[in-house]
């Protein structure tokens, strides 16, 4: 313990004298000169750097999110040497695309500061949410710390200028928003004259197994998963009728009442297939519709799902539009845009994806 306390006391000493930190009002733009890098964060806060980061950690909790993005710039990987643990079930995609992840040090998500500080970082960056429990506490003995918050479209194109700038890399920055962009515009261009009373009822829910069978969860109105519906030009049934900030619970009698056309489900960490095949073989769900008419889609995922406030959000938008409105798509239009998302954001070539990805997939690529 001595000998760790030790370890970690000069690493703050290096760091404290290498790298001016300071907070203050946001500014509109980062800049990069000469003498410094300066980047306003997710939390409105001025952080300086005297050069790129050569010793990065990602850390806390919803720390995929964070190391997707970092990954998309090139060579970054390389400059970390920490990241949270990674895993919803179907292993780590990081391990995957970098081939020296195993030399990486794997941090829990419960990480303290001071285990954060031991790795000598000349950055760390976080969640927003993560400032109380971890991010202020490495403020405080002077480590840099860049907070990102990477939970909407508008966020994603925001941070990812912001993580550019402290990388060097504000030209790549710039190649990822115009393509997020791009991809976005050409989805909501194919669903942008869809009558309001055209567009699908549709339910999203996160369904797991419980004491009492299966659990029924919504997202809150302000979610990625509910913004994806509407970009998508579907009607999200439960946003008019609940609030919260987290998963909200409802019971099976209010999914019969608002009896969807369209039923997309996630089941993280578990088999999203079987719980499925529990759903439509339950005699209380025969009455509705998206089971009558044979709407009941699970969600894509490769290593991860495609609903979540993750690089591929632009996967689940494409393909939840192509889903609820196929007419307007080509019938390989997700195909050729999963190609595009790994070719462009990490460089992956068709080969390499239908090596490392379509495997994953299923049947998710086939037409509806």
């Amino acid at each position: 313990m001595m000998r760790n306390s030790t370890v970690a006391f000069f690493s703050f000493l290096i760091l404290t004298t290498g790298i001016a930190f300071a907070t203050g009002l946001p500014e509109e733009e980062s800049t990069v000169t000469e003498e410094a890098i300066v980047v306003t964060d997710a939390l409105g806060r001025s952080v300086e750097l005297s050069e790129p980061p050569q010793r990065i950690v990602l850390a806390g909790r919803a720390v995929l999110m964070i190391a997707d993005a970092v990954y998309a710039f090139p060579g970054a990987g390389s400059r970390v040497v920490g990241v949270g643990r990674i895993d919803q079930g179907r292993g780590n995609f990081l391990r995957a695309l970098d081939s020296r992840y195993g030399e990486k040090t794997i941090l829990e998500r419960n990480v303290g500061p001071e285990q954060v500080a031991a790795l000598s970082p000349d950055l760390v960056i976080v969640k927003t949410f993560m400032r109380e429990t971890l991010g202020r506490g490495l403020e405080e003995i002077g480590v840099p710390v860049i907070y990102v918050e990477l939970e909407t479209p508008e966020q994603y194109a925001r941070d990812l200028v912001t993580i550019g700038s402290v990388l060097g890399e504000s030209e790549r920055a710039e190649e990822l928003v115009a393509y997020f962009d791009r991809e976005r515009e050409r989805i909501e261009s194919a669903v942008a004259n869809v009558p309001p009373a055209s567009k699908p009822r549709v339910l999203f829910a996160y369904v797991r197994p419980d004491e009492t069978g299966l659990a029924f969860d919504v997202p809150p109105p302000g979610w990625i998963q509910t913004g994806l519906v509407h970009m998508a030009a579907g009607d999200p049934l439960w946003a008019r009728d609940v609030t919260g900030r987290g998963w909200i619970r409802v019971n099976l009698e209010q999914v019969v009442r608002w009896n969807p056309e369209v039923l997309f489900v996630v089941s993280y960490r578990n088999d999203i297939g079987a719980i499925v095949e529990r759903l439509q073989a339950d005699p209380l769900f025969a009455g509705i519709t998206a089971f009558s008419d044979g709407r009941v889609y699970p969600v894509p995922v490769d290593y991860y799902s495609w609903d979540q406030p993750d690089v591929r959000w632009i996967l689940g938008l494409t393909w939840m539009a192509q889903t609820l409105h196929p007419d307007r798509f080509e019938g390989d239009y997700l195909e050729s845009a999963l190609y595009r998302f790994f070719q462009t954001v990490y460089a992956m070539d068709r080969a390499e994806t239908d090596r490392i990805i379509v495997p994953l997939l299923g049947d998710a690529l086939e037409t509806r």
